[in-house]
């Protein structure tokens, strides 16, 4: 599904001309369960902002679906992400000011979607990850699990093939940080591609696949047969 091909990225700070990721080939297969690990600077964040279209590699190759991104405009990348990616992250990300229902619906304005449709689709999410009883609330009077679940059905109402989740239980307690990795691994049986980005072994137990980061290269690559045994 995805595949990186001698990818680097580079920041200029000053005068000096940093590398965050060195020589970086890797492909990730569509329904695969994948977490990339590695400690904090290695590289790992700004590897997932080119898996999601959010950043463009310096040098090297990217290609999603088979199509080459590496060099499309930010309106192009935006479609891109906007047609085959779903996104969460640590902190939710949620408009403060907007039911669950509404933060749902967000995508669907921006894909161009109806109206009626969109509440249909944004209800049946919210359903989907166990919070058909508090669609009308506002994100303040929500818990952390239930803010990461509004952001998990907003992630999945587009229908993306590919979910990336940046530290997706980094600001919840161990209980809620497991039913949050379960709802992931339901949306794998149903073939959606997961890759979380975690420092957690916890959290990376859940994945079939595991990728060590550091210092901006791979070190190691290694695959379990069926994720976290519980």
């Amino acid at each position: 599904m995805i595949r990186l091909e001698s990818v680097t990225k580079a920041f200029v700070l000053g005068r000096d001309n940093v590398k965050v990721l060195n020589d970086i080939s890797l492909s990730i297969e569509e329904g695969e369960f994948a977490a990339i690990m590695g400690p904090s600077g290695s590289g790992k964040s700004t590897l997932m902002n080119i898996i999601g279209c959010l950043d463009k590699p310096t040098t090297g190759t990217y290609f999603i679906e088979g199509e080459n991104v590496s060099n499309y405009s930010d309106k192009e990348l935006a479609h891109v992400r906007n047609k085959a990616i779903g996104f969460v992250f640590q902190q939710f990300h949620l408009l403060p000011r907007l039911t669950a229902l509404k933060n749902v619906e967000l995508p669907m304005i921006y894909a161009g979607i109806s109206k009626q449709e969109r509440r249909m689709r944004a209800e049946e999410a919210l359903r989907k990850v166990g919070l058909e009883d508090r669609m009308d609330h506002l994100p303040n009077a929500l818990s952390g699990g239930q803010k990461q679940r509004v952001a998990i059905a907003r992630a999945i109402v587009n229908k993306p093939k590919l979910i990336l989740a940046d530290e997706p239980t980094g600001a919840l307690d161990s209980k809620t940080s497991m039913d949050i990795m379960e709802q992931f691994r339901e949306l794998n049986k149903e073939g959606v591609t997961i890759i979380v980005v975690t420092h957690e072994p916890e959290v990376a137990e859940y994945a079939n696949r595991t990728i060590m980061v550091r210092d901006g290269m791979i070190q190691a690559s290694a695959t379990f047969n069926g994720g976290r045994i519980s």
